[in-house]
């Protein structure tokens, strides 16, 4: 398997893309190409020092330009067409590579793969899905953020994107729900009810409405909204993590005795901590293009890139593209004979 990584994209710089690059060439079958900057990259590369069978599986891709996170993504990927995302995606294009990982611009991303991959047959618009942690298995949430305004029938394909997804997670029938502000049928803007009567006569285990509240219950496997609703889901639950270890952390820093519970306690917190931490997550996969391709936070540490890396590797072993070519078909065909 053979990984694009855009080692420009991220808040950290090249050297953090690129331990979590080493980690995955040392742990996996997976050869990674680093893309940006020859020069720099193969500096943090020879420090990094690998040894010479994670040093073989390792590759750098030159490329003079860089999308910042400030950049409008359309424009970036007009105006940068040598950029480190751009040519990443050319790499998968040209068969050179499977899949490209990504810590940077994520709409430039979505962009990038849009323009250089295609769309999937059939789909109309490609999103970005989420894993959220849950008290039983994780979900997946989608639209996060690339599909602001939508329409039914967008909604209708998330569900049928993400729950291909999903099953590559060891889901046989994932259970959807659509994300609105009451349980019952009636509830929710006209988007949302003229989806849940979409859902309602497709194929899909759709269970009905979910609310904010049930989202970590894991109670359902796929949790359908547009990209605006989806992106103040994901932002607000990770303030939330963020806030909740920095309270407990203030707690018991308050008493001897709270310190003590502490450290009597300290593997059920780290345990907690990795069980709501993005970086175990890897990334968000871009869903509906032609090709695999994974969106990381721009905060990621060497991990998060590492399973990153690892989950794109899994989308294409699964081919999760063409089990969405073939939800999309079968409900197209659905319609169509309904008509």
């Amino acid at each position: 398997m053979h990984i694009a990584l855009d080692a420009m994209g991220g808040d950290h710089g090249p050297e953090v893309l690129i331990a979590g690059a080493l980690l995955a060439a040392n742990q996996a079958d997976v050869e990674v190409s680093l893309v940006g900057d020859k020069a720099l990259l193969q500096s943090f590369v020879d420090k990094a020092a690998p040894d010479s069978r994670t040093a073989s599986k390792i590759h750098i891709v030159h490329s003079s330009q860089v999308v910042e996170m400030k950049d409008n993504p359309v424009d970036a990927i007009r105006k940068k067409k040598d950029s480190s995302v751009m040519v990443a995606f050319d790499l998968v294009g040209q068969g050179v590579a499977d899949a490209v990982v990504s810590a940077g611009n994520s709409g430039a991303t979505l962009a990038a793969a849009v323009r250089k991959l295609g769309r999937i047959k059939g789909v109309s618009r490609p999103g970005i899905a989420s894993l959220f942690p849950t008290l039983k298995k994780p979900v997946v949430l989608m639209d996060i953020g690339a599909n602001v305004e939508c329409r039914p029938q967008h909604l209708v394909q998330f569900a049928i994107m993400a729950s291909a997804f999903s099953r590559i997670h060891d889901t046989e029938n994932p259970r959807v729900g659509i994300l609105t502000i009451g349980e019952e049928s009636g509830k929710g803007n006209a988007l949302v009810k003229e989806t849940y009567d979409l859902l309602n006569n497709t194929s899909l285990n759709f269970i009905g409405n979910v609310e904010g509240r049930d989202v970590y219950k894991g109670d359902v496997d796929v949790i359908v909204c547009d990209g605006f609703v989806g992106n103040i889901c994901l932002k607000i639950s990770e303030g939330l993590v963020e806030a909740t270890m920095r309270m407990l952390r203030d707690e018991i820093a308050k008493s001897t005795l709270a310190k003590i519970g502490y450290l009597l306690a300290k593997p059920a917190f780290r345990a907690f901590k990795k069980r709501v931490d993005y970086s175990e997550y890897g990334g968000a996969p871009l869903l509906g293009v032609d090709g695999v391709g994974i969106v990381c936070h721009g905060k990621s540490n060497a991990v998060t890139i590492k399973n990153a890396i690892f989950e794109a590797a899994k989308m294409v072993k699964n081919n999760v593209n063409q089990e969405i070519l073939s939800g999309i078909t079968a409900e197209a065909t659905v319609s169509q004979s309904e008509v």
